[in-house]
């Protein structure tokens, strides 16, 4: 069976997918997953073993460039590559007007998606044959795991989600030379309300590597290089990481001991990979978008500033 998921953004919608994934691996005989995605969460998808091919799409970028010759020749190719199949299924996890006009109506096959009152945008559901009522008030992982059984025709899983790609990942530390057991701290989100202090990740930072805890820290840009570098004068134990890629970073967070996070797309990506996360809800509600899955410790006070570093010592 040939189906085609059409999953854009952002990071952590992406990965939220993956446990739907799973459970039609299971469900269903020969599946074959075609996946639209964003340029920038292109590898992902590729990470789980369902999946035959990925199709990137940049509407984003897209959208900035109109009048370039470039844009128009990327748009052709990127339509013939998703035309080139016939699907049994094109699911529209996304649930946005972009994501079914410009994928989920362009694809070969009978069209699924959530109707005008579960979808995030409710006139997308124009575009589908098939509808369906999941109602916001649960995870995101529920949902699309929803979406999947009711559009595939197989019963949902009692069971927590498996994202199923732990195992790709699995025995990297051991397969290096020199790594020494180490933390991961992910201290970078977009939202300026879900920062933590750097005085607090300072002090935390202090009593952690005066047990002789080795701490690596991520980051995505300039802004984020240099708070990493800051934090990294508190002690030679702090190892500032280079630039990585998602599948890197990915790698660099299934070796590690366990994590902090903040709220941010790198926390799902923690999750994903069933490893052991302090995560700092102190502006947002997890209860519905909150990192899903094992080993997931949630730290939440009503201000980050109200998460003291004492807290995150005594969860981990």
């Amino acid at each position: 069976m040939k189906i085609c998921i059409v999953k854009t953004s952002s990071m952590g919608d992406v990965i939220h997918t993956l446990p739907a994934l799973t459970d039609a691996q299971k469900a269903v005989s020969n599946l074959q997953v075609d996946w639209v995605v964003e340029q920038p969460f292109a590898e992902i998808p590729r990470w789980h073993s369902a999946v035959n091919q990925v199709i990137p799409v940049a509407i984003r970028r897209w959208r900035k460039n109109l009048l370039q010759a470039q844009t128009w020749q990327e748009w052709r190719a990127y339509k013939q590559q998703l035309q080139a199949t016939e699907y049994d299924a094109v699911i529209d996890a996304q649930g946005l007007l972009k994501s079914a006009f410009l994928a989920t109506r362009l694809a070969k096959g009978a069209k699924y998606g959530y109707d005008k009152n579960s979808a995030r945008e409710g006139l997308s559901a124009c575009f589908y044959d098939h509808k369906f009522d999941i109602p916001y008030q649960q995870h995101a992982v529920e949902r699309i795991r929803k979406l999947l059984a009711h559009s595939l025709g197989y019963q949902l899983p009692d069971e927590i989600g498996d994202y199923g790609i732990a195992r790709h990942f699995a025995n990297f530390c051991e397969n290096q030379t020199g790594c020494n057991p180490y933390i991961i701290a992910i201290h970078a989100t977009t939202r300026a309300d879900k920062h933590w202090n750097e005085s607090y990740w300072a002090e935390l930072f202090k009593q952690l590597t005066a047990q002789d805890v080795e701490i690596h820290l991520p980051w995505g840009n300039p802004q984020e290089y240099q708070r990493a570098e800051r934090l990294a004068l508190v002690s030679e134990r702090i190892k500032v990481l280079p630039k990585l890629s998602l599948t890197a970073l990915a790698q660099q967070i299934a070796g590690a001991e366990s994590v902090i996070s903040v709220d941010t797309g790198l926390s799902h990506l923690t999750a994903s990979l069933d490893k052991k996360n302090v995560i700092l809800y102190g502006a947002t509600d997890p209860n519905l978008i909150g990192a899903y899955g094992k080993n997931q410790i949630y730290l939440t006070a009503n201000g980050m500033d109200r998460i003291l570093p004492e807290m995150v010592l005594e969860k981990l």
